[in-house]
């Protein structure tokens, strides 16, 4: 079993169908949001007993009880069924099939279009448009933006009662609009439990949702025994560009190169781009802080090998004495700072520019 992960409308369905023409043979398709196909397998292991070739199961998360019967039914000697689940990546999800299916199947998390898949000429436009198909595809900046907001819309309305919370969409719009006003802060729960007049608890239970839904990300902070009291608190990011326009209500180029979260809006989709390139996984990537000032944008930790990232929305960049202790006290093997002009070049011992547009050919992956 494989189990393909992501947002809503990130791809997973066309993955899957190009899938099963790349692979031939008999394929079935279950789309768990069709009442039809809920009712074809009302009792799943007589209705699944005798699949054979590659069976769909779209949106799994609907039917929780499958995961139970998929079990069974992997288990028997000889079976001639081979299955791909999808879904959004909610709790229930991820809760039922951990319970069932551990050892038995592997899980692809998939993400928007990156640069390597569109190219480095398309940044501009990424970066605006965010990664989900139907945005970057668009006709038109403002029928990419109209999408993002459309999504916002349906994902409060339809999505979130699937994720277990129940509260209005107003509400939730209110705290997902201020996620993107400190879109690449430290998170501070206390405060904006003060603005929607709920608990600290209660807002990291709505930050849990949406981050389990992967349309917001969140980097763990990177804590060892320094001689320096360090930040404890992780950074928290809206996980697409895209979406992240609509909540501040930027429609173009020149409204995101005016507005004042532009260099965050850099920082996240920058630091989106590097981790991909790298491969890294989520349990690798950290943000590093020491009250004293010194930071690190991404710090990514595999075994022994130690990289730091820090991002400038400039076409020069210079090198900080933040840097310099970032490059000391973590033992960094090299840091990148990663810009927005042209091209690379060297900073100093174990430090260079690294222009985002050549991370692709500049940046090695782990």
């Amino acid at each position: 079993m494989v189990g393909i992960v992501g947002a809503r409308q990130v791809g997973k369905t066309t993955l899957a169908r190009q899938l099963a023409a790349e692979l031939g043979g008999t394929a079935t398709f279950y789309d768990l949001e069709d009442p039809a196909d809920r009712t074809r397998l009302a009792e799943p292991v007589p209705a699944l007993r005798d699949a054979e070739g590659l069976v769909v199961l779209d949106e799994v998360q609907r039917l929780p009880e499958l995961f139970t019967a998929l079990r069974v039914l992997v288990d028997r000697p000889g079976c001639a069924a081979r299955f791909l689940v999808l879904g959004s990546a909610a709790p229930a999800l991820l809760r039922q099939s951990a319970e069932s299916l551990a050892g038995r199947i592997a899980y692809h998390p998939l993400e928007g279009f990156h640069l390597a898949e569109v190219g480095a000429s398309e940044l501009p436009a990424l970066w605006l448009r965010g990664g989900f198909p139907r945005a970057f595809l668009a006709a038109s900046d403002a029928g990419a933006a109209e999408w993002c907001r459309q999504f916002v819309g349906t994902f409060l309305e339809r999505d979130v009662p699937q994720l277990g919370l129940r509260l209005p969409a107003t509400t939730l719009r209110r705290f997902w609009v201020m996620l993107a006003h400190v879109h690449g802060q430290t998170l501070h729960a206390s405060e904006l439990g003060r603005s929607l007049g709920v608990s600290d608890a209660t807002v990291r239970r709505y930050l849990d949702a949406l981050t389990s839904a992967l349309v917001v990300r969140t980097l763990a902070p990177w804590f060892e025994n320094l001689s320096k009291r360090q930040v404890k608190a992780p950074k928290v990011y809206v996980a697409d560009p895209g979406l992240l326009h609509a909540l501040l209500g930027v429609a173009d180029q020149n409204a995101l190169l005016g507005h004042p979260k532009v260099g965050a809006s850099f920082e996240g989709f920058a630091i989106a781009e590097v981790v991909a390139r790298l491969g890294a996984r989520p349990e690798e990537c950290f943000v590093w802080a020491t009250h004293a000032g010194a930071e690190l944008d991404l710090l990514v930790v595999r075994g022994r090998t130690r990289l730091g990232f820090e991002v400038k929305h400039t076409e020069a960049p210079r090198t900080t004495r933040s840097m310099h202790v970032a490059l000391a006290d973590l033992g960094l093997e090299r840091l990148d700072v990663i810009h927005a002009g042209e091209h690379t070049f060297p900073l100093g011992e174990r430090m260079r520019a690294v222009a985002l547009g050549r991370v692709l050919t500049d940046v090695e992956p782990l």
